[in-house]
């Protein structure tokens, strides 16, 4: 028995109960037969250390049973009985969508678990901390006559100390930062638990734009650039709903024979008084706010659409490629959604190339994103590799999921044509696509000499600025005819000479 009470103190000392380690510990030591009962103690130690593990990953959220409303008043009315001031703190992880990519909804959600542990062990039982489902973290920290800006950076940083600590998840350790935004109360004007709370979001936001792991405290003056952001973001989501952010088609040429071999639908929105908005000004702000699904909805139909009046004219356009984000991949419904607007406008799989970006398909660890992908290649849709060299795809993930092009990034492709470097990868890319038995298409070719040394490597398709720049739906049959004529008349010199 004094063994027994060895391990029921290491098992206390790691906040694992006994008794469900009971029957284990007694068939371990049972079969510890000839062996050092050490062996047994040191096993053990490490079973309590993962049971810690899996009861942290599993814990709820902290000091979630008492309302984030109530404790923002309780603060207020304390504020203006007593004068002591109180500090609410809005964080939000700064690699969650990274750790989505790479390790599923599920690693993602192991972290959120186990930070919020973490925090908990750093807030008084006065304290308040609350996570919502998308929102920033939420955390009161009760009334104290010693808060201000030195006591409230000093409690942002212990929190940051805390979550920095690092995480197991799929056998692999995670770390993680976070951008965190504070108010004190005694610096919101408006004392309503809405304001003091959009104070702290406030001050997050202007964190986030700083970087990674920044801190940042609320003032008045911040109010200013976010209330110009929140009207740019209502623009952004005005925009959409109203189908102002439409498909533009890019084209995609077969080098050998100069034919049409697809068009690439790009999203692009056209300001009536700002001109032609560039993606990666209302992109991210579509992301943060979940509605890259419905924009990849919006590009379907558009991609379909064009499909359907290129044939109507007679124009023989093999497929659209459509672009696919990590959340549009992870909607368990989407192949049914798919199937569904092909058989609506009557077109074929094939008509669809689905473009996923390297980084997705190399981190991923989703299920339902490989799910997802062998069935839209089961069906019969393409799939493109996109911006590959970028992300670490392995080859085996390349057969794996029937990829039928490796889109080769703009970074390999620029200056190909006079550096010695860029030449010998581009080509090594090629080969090993030839040796896969898949196509390979360069992006952001810009210049002729570009086309032209790729076309000498044998590279299979090109694209970019070089060959036409993206173009809405209507100006896309004028460059088709310019482009079959330029193509027939270099074949007829081609033979002339010949």
């Amino acid at each position: 028995m004094g063994y027994w009470a060895n391990i029921r103190e290491v098992l206390r000392h790691s906040c694992v109960a006994l008794s469900p380690l009971l029957p284990l510990m007694g068939q371990l030591l049972g079969e510890a037969k000839g062996l050092w009962i050490g062996t047994a103690l040191a096993c053990a130690v490490i079973i309590a250390a993962l049971l810690r593990k899996q009861r942290l990953a599993l814990s709820p959220p902290p000091r979630t049973a008492q309302s984030l409303n109530s404790a923002l008043e309780r603060a207020i009315s304390e504020r203006a009985l007593t004068h002591k001031n109180s500090l609410c703190l809005a964080l939000q992880l700064d690699d969650l969508n990274t750790i989505k990519d790479i390790h599923g909804v599920a690693g993602a959600e192991t972290v959120c678990a186990q930070a919020l542990a973490n925090i908990a062990g750093v807030l008084r039982d006065a304290d308040t901390a609350q996570a919502s489902d998308d929102g920033p973290i939420i955390i009161v920290i009760g009334s104290d006559p010693r808060l201000d800006l030195e006591a409230a950076l000093q409690i942002a940083n212990r929190i940051q100390t805390a979550i920095a600590q690092p995480y197991l998840v799929d056998n692999a350790t995670v770390l993680c930062s976070a951008s965190i935004g504070f108010a004190l109360l005694s610096r919101v004007s408006k004392q309503t638990p809405q304001a003091y709370q959009s104070a702290a979001i406030t001050a997050l936001m202007d964190a986030k734009r700083q970087g990674p792991g920044a801190v940042r405290a609320y003032s008045p003056e911040l109010t200013i650039p976010a209330k110009h952001q929140m009207s740019r973001n209502a623009q952004v989501f005005d925009a959409l709903e109203s189908g102002a952010i439409t498909a533009w088609f890019q084209p995609q040429v077969r080098i050998a024979t100069g034919e049409i071999s697809g068009f690439e639908a790009l999203a692009r929105w056209h300001h009536p008084n700002s001109g032609l908005i560039p993606p990666s000004d209302f992109l991210p702000t579509l992301e943060n706010a979940g509605l890259m699904e419905r924009l990849n909805e919006r590009m379907l139909r558009a991609s379909f659409c064009a499909l359907k009046d290129w044939d109507q004219q007679g124009v023989n356009i093999p497929h659209v490629s459509v672009n696919f984000a990590s959340d549009d991949l992870r909607n368990p419904k989407l192949v049914e959604r798919i199937e569904w607007e092909l058989d609506r406008q009557d077109l074929s799989a094939d008509r669809l190339c689905v473009e996923v970006l390297e980084t997705v398909m190399a981190g991923s660890g989703d299920d339902i994103i490989h799910h997802n992908l062998a069935r839209l290649s089961d069906i019969g849709c393409l799939l493109d590799l996109d911006d590959f060299g970028t992300g670490h795809a392995s080859i085996a993930a390349i057969r794996r999921f029937g990829i039928d092009r490796l889109k080769i990034d703009r970074s390999f492709i620029t200056k190909v044509d006079s550096e010695a470097a860029q030449s010998k990868m581009v080509r090594a890319i090629i080969s090993m696509a030839n040796e896969l038995g898949i196509e390979a298409l360069a992006e952001g070719v810009e210049t002729l000499s570009e086309h032209a040394k790729l076309a000498q490597i044998g590279c299979h398709h090109v694209q970019g600025f070089g060959l036409a720049k993206p173009m809405p739906l209507e100006e896309t049959p004028a460059w088709i005819r310019a482009h079959k004529t330029k193509v027939t008349n270099v074949q007829s010199l081609t033979q002339r000479f010949a």
